[in-house]
C-alpha cells in the first residue's frame, strides 16, 4: 500500500480486514441471538450483518452515504438510512438495540454519537459496540504510521479515521451517559502484518494473547445497557390476604391477668 491512506471499505477486503470482520462477527452474532424488542438499528459496516442472528421484527441499517457498499446478507435488515449518526430519525425511547460496529472510530465526533444513542434508546435497551483498540501491536503501529508518513517514508496499517477511542475512555463516557457496561471481550491478537499468509502463521497467538495478554487485543468489543435513574421495574402485584377478624390477639403481661391484681 505504500504511503497510500486507505478507505473503511477498501481495508476491509484485505486480509486484515477480513480476518477482523470474521472475528467480530461471531461476537455480533453472539451478543445480539437473546435481546428482544421491536426496533434494532445497525449504524455502519454494511459489510456486516450484524443484526442477521436477531429477531427484532423491525431492523435499520443506516449509512452516511448512498454510495456504501451493500452486502447481499444485509436484506434481512428491510431498511437502509442515509442520515446523520449524531442526529439519528427517531424519537426519544424508541429503539431496543443499537449496533455500533466501529461508527465512533470514524465518526468525527464520536461523544455527540453516543448522546444520540442515549437519547433513542429505551430504558434497559442495549448497545453493542465494536472498536479498535490504541493499546494493541495493529494500534502501536497505526501511530508509528501517523508518524513515517508526515516524514514521507510509509502509510498506516488500519484504515483512515478519525481517531481510536480507548476502552477505558469509553467506558468513562458511557458511565457519564448512565450505561452500565454488561460484558467486555478483546480479539484479533495476530500481529499488524499484511498478507495472509503470515496472519495464518501467527494464529498461535490468539490462544496466548487471550490467557496472557487479554487487554491488547486489536478490537474490544463492549455490550451496554441504558440505565435511567429513579426507575423501578414493577412485577406482578400480588393480592395480599385478608386478615381474619376472629384472629388471635396477643395480651400483654397473661400472668398477672390471670392471677388478678386485688385492690384493697
Amino acid at each position: 500500500m505504500g504511503s497510500e491512506i486507505i478507505g473503511l471499505h477498501d481495508w476491509l477486503k484485505t486480509p486484515p480486514g477480513c480476518y477482523m470482520l470474521d472475528w467480530e462477527r461471531g461476537r455480533f452474532d453472539e451478543a445480539v441471538a437473546d435481546i428482544f424488542g421491536y426496533h434494532a438499528l445497525q449504524l455502519g459496516l454494511a459489510e456486516l450483518p450484524g443484526l442477521q442472528n436477531n429477531r427484532i421484527p423491525h431492523r435499520w441499517l443506516a449509512t452516511h452515504a448512498v454510495a456504501e457498499p451493500q452486502d447481499a446478507d444485509l436484506q434481512s435488515e428491510r431498511a437502509t438510512l442515509v442520515t446523520d449518526f449524531a442526529a439519528l430519525p427517531f424519537s426519544e425511547s424508541s429503539l431496543d438495540l443499537l449496533l455500533l460496529p466501529h461508527a465512533l472510530d470514524h465518526s468525527p465526533d464520536p461523544h455527540a454519537t453516543l448522546r444520540e444513542v442515549e437519547r433513542v434508546l429505551v430504558p434497559e435497551g442495549k448497545v453493542v459496540i465494536a472498536g479498535f483498540n490504541p493499546m494493541s501491536l495493529w494500534g502501536l503501529r497505526q501511530s508509528r504510521g501517523h508518524l513515517y508518513r508526515r516524514m514521507g517514508i510509509g502509510g498506516s496499517y488500519l484504515p483512515e479515521m478519525g481517531g481510536m477511542i480507548g476502552y477505558w475512555r469509553l467506558r468513562d463516557w458511557l458511565r457519564l451517559l448512565s450505561f452500565e457496561v454488561e460484558s467486555v471481550q478483546f480479539g484479533c491478537y495476530r500481529p499488524s502484518v499484511r498478507s495472509e499468509a503470515w496472519l495464518n502463521r501467527f494464529a498461535w497467538m490468539e490462544a496466548a494473547g487471550e490467557r496472557f495478554a487479554p487487554i491488547l487485543g486489536a478490537v474490544y468489543f463492549v455490550v451496554a445497557v441504558k440505565r435511567v435513574r429513579g426507575m423501578r421495574l414493577m412485577g406482578p402485584r400480588w393480592k395480599v390476604p385478608k386478615a381474619l377478624a376472629n384472629a388471635p390477639v396477643p395480651i400483654a403481661n397473661r400472668d398477672a391477668n390471670r392471677h388478678g391484681n386485688h385492690s384493697t
